[in-house]
């Protein structure tokens, strides 16, 4: 595998053909919703059905999409340091154990970056980096705090298509509401935003009132092999490739191609 800090690699999709890059955030105003969840996986659909070269941006201060794949910051406040001093993230990435995935980790400074945004008054300084990052990665997936703040409209800024992962009840719509109105404030053409209801236990009456109620909205089951993957520090689709969860991901990820597709062909 290229080393993170090397030269730009030739974009090129599963079957070879170029292919230009992508900004994927996964964003929710509502913490313990499977965020992280989703994107180690999605990251890992990318690089591994997809064959893109993927890079995983943490920008939650909790650090989990690193800790999924084992690794953990080389310093601290150096993530800060980015936004900031112009740093190039490029130090900081970290090879993952699958062919294709880097991770930017999170470390403690990433609290302080809302305040330190507005300080700097740099209101593209994300979507300038993701794009110098896209010319070495086809897809960059960004793992973003629950806030609603300077950050996650830097987020909106940056990103070709948001990911909302929601909690399966009644008030779903309503939430999904709310992360629009909030997209929607942060940019006069926002981009693409795709709901997807998360755990969803078919069991339970109030969730399948909510799958019912939003039937065109993906989703990504219930299942105790995703709560393993924190334990095993693995992808689901790595260490249970053909459970339904595995299976529901790659779905989801074929939708998200998909999404980019269309967007790009627009």
């Amino acid at each position: 595998m290229a080393g993170a800090s090397g030269g730009p690699s030739k974009k090129t999709g599963p079957l070879g053909a170029s292919a230009p890059g992508a900004t994927i955030a996964i964003y929710s105003v509502k913490g313990g919703v499977g965020k992280t969840t989703f994107a180690a996986n999605l990251a890992w659909c990318s690089a591994v059905l997809s064959g893109r070269r993927t890079l995983l941006w943490d920008l939650d201060a909790a650090g989990g999409s690193g800790f999924l794949y084992g690794l953990e910051p080389k310093g601290s406040r150096l993530a800060e340091d980015v936004f900031s001093r112009d740093r190039s993230p490029r130090a900081l990435i970290q090879k993952t154990a699958w062919e294709g995935i880097d991770i930017l980790p999170a470390d403690e400074s990433i609290r302080a970056l809302d305040a330190q945004l507005v300080r700097i008054g740099k209101r593209k300084r994300l979507a300038k980096l993701t794009a110098e990052l896209g010319a070495e990665y086809e897809r960059i997936v960004l793992d973003c705090p629950p806030v609603m703040n300077e950050l996650s409209a830097q987020v909106v800024r940056a990103a070709d298509l948001v990911i909302v992962p929601l909690p399966p009840s009644p008030l779903s719509a309503r939430a999904f509401d709310l992360v629009v109105r909030e997209i929607s404030g942060n940019t006069t053409r926002h981009p693409p935003i795709l709901p997807v209801l998360s755990m969803l236990d078919m069991r339970r009456n109030l969730h399948r009132q909510a799958h019912e109620a939003n039937p065109s909205w993906p989703a990504i089951p219930y299942a105790s092999v995703v709560e393993q993957c924190a334990v095993h520090q693995q992808p689901v689709g790595a260490l249970a490739p053909s459970s339904p969860a595995a299976q529901a991901f790659a779905r989801l990820w074929s939708a998200i191609e998909k999404k980019l597709e269309t967007r790009r062909r627009g």
